[in-house]
């Protein structure tokens, strides 16, 4: 089941968009939509549960997750941006989280932290670079303080697979964004991202080729663990994001939580 007693059924805003987390299976499949919809479709990925009869990209883990949507109401009630949420707590139901297949979370799982892995983020292509984005910020920003969530990770990609085209902005965040020791989780199957001497990087076109979300993240004083993960399948070189909330500043805290508090 998905738990939805930590976020109102709809969050209105001045767009007409709208964020809730699922409630029942046809949520769930609308999101599953959306995912293939952006992951399969556009970007070639494929995975051993990937419904391509019915355009559903899905997985083993959606059920112990918990889906944040934004719709938007002037288009049906329109599924337009989503994110899946999974706690420590379900992790252990689930087995493991996510992203341990692909980094070693064992610095995350040692730290005695409330931990909450973030993945699957997209949007409809009508609706990026608007407030979709920032609506799926404010209800995850909400779940975190009603969950009292300390750290945040997640797997981030890059479209993908050729890690020389990839060279630049690797490196970038190599160098630049490095997770403190307590939190630097490793690669697994490890592709090291020290591929551009820091003096060699040209920043300003290496930052222009890191995708949105992850700007996003470091914005607000996310870091990168230790290497990259290729994911041949998912056509994806992929980054594991941390964000510690207690390292947030006082301007980050007030971007991501709209003046909530923590």
């Amino acid at each position: 089941m998905i738990d939805t007693t930590t976020l109102d059924r709809a969050q209105p805003t001045d767009t007409g968009l709208r964020v809730h987390l699922a409630e029942d299976e046809a949520d769930v499949v609308a999101a599953q939509r959306l995912r293939y919809d952006v992951f399969v479709a556009e970007l070639g990925g494929d995975g051993p549960l990937v419904d391509h009869v019915n355009r559903l990209e899905k997985d083993s883990f959606d059920p112990f997750y918990d889906h944040l949507l934004v719709r938007d109401p002037a288009r049906s009630d329109m599924v337009v941006g989503v994110y899946r949420l999974l706690r420590d707590s379900r992790a252990r139901d689930a087995g493991q989280f996510y992203s341990e297949d692909e980094y070693d979370l064992a610095p995350l799982r040692a730290s005695g932290r409330r931990l909450l892995e973030l993945g699957r983020s997209c949007l409809h292509p009508d609706y990026r670079g608007g407030a979709a984005m920032f609506l799926l910020w404010q209800g995850l920003a909400d779940y975190v303080l009603r969950h009292q969530i300390e750290v945040l990770f997640g797997t981030a990609s890059f479209h993908g697979t050729d890690v020389d085209r990839l060279a630049q902005p690797l490196a970038l965040l190599h160098h630049r964004h490095l997770a403190p020791a307590p939190l630097r989780v490793r690669a697994r199957q490890f592709q090291d991202m020290n591929l551009v001497p820091e003096a060699e990087i040209d920043r300003r076109k290496a930052m222009l080729e890191v995708p949105a979300l992850i700007k996003a993240y470091l914005r607000l004083g996310g870091c990168v663990g230790e290497g990259a993960y290729v994911d041949h399948a998912f056509n994806t070189t992929d980054v594991c994001l941390v964000m510690d909330t207690a390292r947030m500043t006082d301007r980050q805290r007030s971007l991501y939580t709209r003046g909530r508090g923590a």
